[in-house]
């Protein structure tokens, strides 16, 4: 099942090293929740604000399970939240329970029946039809924001469709 969707701002968890954070090269190379390890480029993004802080607080608590303290991060070390304007576009239904359901997700995603997150190698191969299909990414329910409002876009970083900040970035803070 797919959404046509109107154009609106997103927001990306960026570590602030990055040099380009629109470019989706760095989650082909590792592999992601929807593309798999050398297959192709993804920018993970957030549909909101609210989103975009529960998954820069994971990003901060991944760093503490290394022995790193919040505390002992510089400002500049911190996640920064940046706005880009995603356009008009055509993409994966994975919000509603019907769009789980239609693409062999469990209507409980991103959980799953038994509790657990459902694996990226649930996911990566519904990523890979998506991409074939030649849509423009995959809408989702956020496991990092439990409501409704807990949204990301999987933007496929196709040639010509490369997104850019549409303004300045907003470091992360609790």
């Amino acid at each position: 099942m797919n959404l046509d969707e109107a154009e609106e701002t997103h927001w990306r968890v960026a570590d602030p090293d990055w040099e380009d954070p629109f470019e989706g090269a760095y989650s082909m190379r590792l592999g992601q929740r929807w593309n798999a390890k050398g297959s192709f480029p993804i920018a993970y993004l957030n549909a909101n604000e609210e989103t975009a802080n529960a998954n820069a607080r994971l990003m901060v608590e991944r760093v503490a399970t290394l022995g790193v303290d919040i505390d002992d991060l510089e400002e500049g070390e911190l996640p920064i939240l940046i706005p880009c304007v995603v356009p008009a576009r055509t993409v994966l239904d994975a919000v509603s329970d019907a769009g789980c359901v239609d693409v062999g997700l469990p209507q409980s995603y991103p959980f799953e029946l038994s509790g657990g997150v459902v694996p990226h190698a649930t996911c990566q191969p519904i990523g890979e039809a998506a991409w074939q299909g030649g849509l423009d990414g995959i809408a989702c329910r956020s496991a990092a924001l439990l409501t409704d409002a807990g949204r990301e876009l999987a933007w496929f970083d196709r040639p010509g469709k490369r997104l850019t900040s549409s303004g300045p970035g907003v470091r992360y803070s609790e």
